[in-house]
C-alpha cells in the first residue's frame, strides 16, 4: 500500500475558522545525549508550497537539505533552541515545549493558530492550537517544520563535533549509539552532554565514587 504523504487539511480547516496565519510546529532532539532541543515553527502560503514535504525522517539527507533550501525561500520560518542547561534544569519535555514556544514567538507575524506534533500543546504558547499525533506525517506545515528542525540541529551537531572530536557528533547528532557510548566512556563527558540523562550521569556518578 502506497504511504499517504501529509496534505494541507488542517491548515485549511484552521483558515476556514477565520485564523488568518497558521504555523506548523515540530522539534527534534529529545532522545541524544548531547546538544540542545531544536524547534521550528513553519507558516507555509497555500500557493508556494514545496513539492515533496514530508516527514523529515522519511526523507534521505539530500532531500531534507534541499527541501530546507526551499522552505527557507518561499515560507516564514522561525528555528529556536533550549539549552543543554534547561533540559538539565527543566527536563527534556519542558525544555522540548519551551523550544517550540520560542520558535512561535520567534516569527515575524503573530501566530493565530499553531499546529503542534505530538500529543501535548506547550503551556507557554501565546495563541491557540492543536496537537496532532504523528503530526509530521500528517500535516505539510509540520512536515516543513520538521525538516527545518532537523537540518539546523544536525548542522549544530556537525559544528560541535570539530570543536569535540571522537564522539561522531557529525554522524550520530548525538544519539546514543554504540560508538557514542563508548566514547563517552574513553573521553569522558563534554560540557555538550546532558547530565540528567541516565547514561551521562552514571558516567558522572561513578567518576564520584572512584574518586570518593
Amino acid at each position: 500500500m502506497d504511504r499517504v504523504l501529509p496534505d494541507f487539511a488542517y491548515e485549511t480547516a484552521a483558515y476556514g475558522r477565520g485564523l488568518l496565519v497558521v504555523a506548523g510546529v515540530d522539534e527534534v532532539g529529545r532522545g541524544p545525549l548531547a546538544g540542545p532541543v531544536t524547534a521550528a515553527a513553519v507558516v507555509l502560503h497555500r500557493d508556494r508550497i514545496p513539492k515533496g514535504l514530508n516527514d523529515s525522517k522519511a526523507l534521505t539527507p539530500a532531500r531534507r537539505e534541499a527541501l530546507f533550501a526551499e522552505i527557507m525561500e518561499v515560507a516564514e520560518v522561525c528555528c529556536a533552541h533550549a539549552s543543554v542547561q534547561e533540559i538539565d534544569s527543566l527536563n527534556i519535555l519542558r525544555a522540548s515545549h519551551l523550544a517550540m514556544e520560542r520558535a512561535v514567538a520567534g516569527l515575524a507575524r503573530a501566530v493565530d493558530h499553531a499546529l503542534i506534533d505530538g500529543n501535548m500543546i506547550p503551556r507557554g504558547l501565546a495563541c491557540g492550537a492543536e496537537a496532532i499525533v504523528k503530526g509530521d506525517a500528517l500535516c505539510l506545515s509540520i512536515a516543513a517544520a520538521s525538516i527545518v528542525a532537523k537540518v539546523t540541529r544536525d548542522r549544530i551537531m556537525v559544528d560541535l563535533a570539530q570543536q569535540h572530536p571522537g564522539y561522531g557528533w557529525e554522524g550520530n547528532a548525538g544519539y546514543p549509539t554504540k560508538a557514542h557510548l563508548e566514547a563517552l566512556l574513553n573521553l569522558g563527558v563534554t560540557p555538550h552532554h546532558r547530565r540528567s540523562f541516565r547514561p551521562v550521569h552514571n558516567i558522572l556518578y561513578q567518576d564520584v565514587s572512584v574518586s570518593a
